[in-house]
């Protein structure tokens, strides 16, 4: 790994972004296309950055340990949007760049005259990636929309958490990260046109339909014949054998065996292969019928096996399974360390940090992770002399003027 963020690596060498905008929904997508080979220049606020460089855990001396992962082959750049000479900075960038990635509330791009219609004057191949909670249409389109009201919206939060309680978000901001996931789709499908058109467009991405196009048939269930998802804590309703099951040292494991011949192969481990015969079970609807009595009847039997052994089994029988990870196990896992699933990387303040690296992986043309999050403005003078061709004289006075 090397620490040199000007090293092209992956598919998508050779390409500019240009990334406005902060938090999270926008700037993932910005990390997605950093990962597999783009130059990402990011603009920030002089003198605050983006907030996510205080975010997550913290280290004892203050330094934020997500700001290393979201900005990792990142280059930051200060510039004050707010100000005409700072939009029209944008505008000379946008000339020689491919993307320009903004998750801004729809209609401040237009305030600044930093609309596609502008941008697109000035070179008509530029992709405009849009992040938002609702759109750049429709009467929610102005509004705040953070991750959290996307997935409430998207009817994520509804379907998730035990029945008993209100509905529970999930552990990681999973609306802003599908949002911006669905935008690098949008963006490398833009792309793929204009290699045809040469004509660049905009990519519209909401949060609130990201996560809606992740609810599987929920909304199809429900107008064919009325049925509404609930919450049903670990399971999932009619799918069954599919839950966490608790082992005799106290550990629980996932084991999915809902399908026909699967679930024969566990009734062959757990040494009752008539199960699978039984028309209480024999079926995947009967399964689904007696969901919690077969759950219930499962239990019994790993609760006599340790976590070992239970992996023993199900791997002689061809059962997908699973522990419950948390970053311990992922550390020690030995399929995460065959696979490099987890990368160390070297930061220059915090030493050596481990991440996750970059997915999926390409043969021929994998992603790097080439530098961590960048210091605030660590790239004004390679942007704004190399990229702009900017004097001294030019500089100081942006400085002077609080631009930059």
């Amino acid at each position: 790994m090397t620490t040199d963020a000007t090293s092209p690596a992956g598919a998508l060498s050779g390409l500019r972004v240009i990334e406005m905008g902060t938090l999270l929904a926008g700037p993932f997508c910005g990390q997605l296309l950093g990962d597999f080979g783009a130059e990402v220049i990011k603009i920030e606020p002089p003198g605050k950055g983006d907030p996510m460089r205080e975010w997550g855990q913290e280290k004892a001396h203050g330094k934020s340990l997500w700001w290393p992962v979201i900005a990792r082959n990142k280059k930051s750049i200060t510039l004050n949007l707010r100000e005409e000479a700072g939009q029209e900075i944008v505008r000379e960038l946008v000339r020689d760049a491919d993307f320009l990635l903004e998750n801004f509330r729809p209609g401040t791009m237009e305030r600044w005259n930093l609309d596609y219609q502008t941008l697109a004057e000035i070179n008509p191949k530029l992709i405009m990636i849009r992040v938002s909670g609702f759109g750049q249409t429709g009467p929610y389109s102005k509004r705040a929309g953070f991750g959290a009201v996307g997935e409430s919206m998207g009817g994520l939060r509804y379907v998730c958490g035990d029945p008993r309680t209100p509905p529970s978000r999930m552990g990681i901001s999973i609306g802003d990260s599908l949002a911006a996931t669905f935008a690098c789709v949008g963006a490398l499908s833009a792309l793929h046109y204009r290699e045809r058109t040469g004509r660049g467009q905009v990519v519209d991405s909401a949060i609130y339909e990201a996560v809606l196009n992740m609810m599987e048939s929920l909304v199809t269930e429900y107008d064919a014949v009325g049925y509404i998802r609930e919450r049903q804590g670990s399971i999932l309703p009619n799918v069954a054998p599919s839950n966490v099951y608790p082992t005799k040292d106290d550990k629980l494991h996932l084991i999915a065996a809902n399908q026909d011949t699967v679930f024969r192969r566990l009734a062959a481990a757990m040494g009752r292969p008539e199960l699978a015969e039984d028309p209480r079970y024999s079926s995947h609807t009967a399964r689904g019928q007696r969901q919690q009595e077969l759950d219930e009847l499962i239990s019994e039997w790993t609760r006599t096996l340790t976590q070992e052994e239970l992996i023993g089994l199900m791997d002689e029988h061809g059962i997908p399974a699973g522990g419950i990870y948390r970053a311990p196990e992922m550390l020690e896992d030995p399929h995460f360390k065959a696979r490099q699933a987890i990368i160390e990387v070297m930061h220059p303040e915090l030493g050596s940090l481990k991440m996750q690296n970059i997915a999926p992986k390409l043969s021929l043309t994998p992603g790097q992770v080439r530098a961590v999050g960048p210091e605030l403005g660590q790239h004004n003078e390679e942007v704004y002399r190399g990229v702009l061709g900017y004097d001294d004289a030019r500089l100081q006075s942006l400085r002077d003027q609080g631009i930059i």
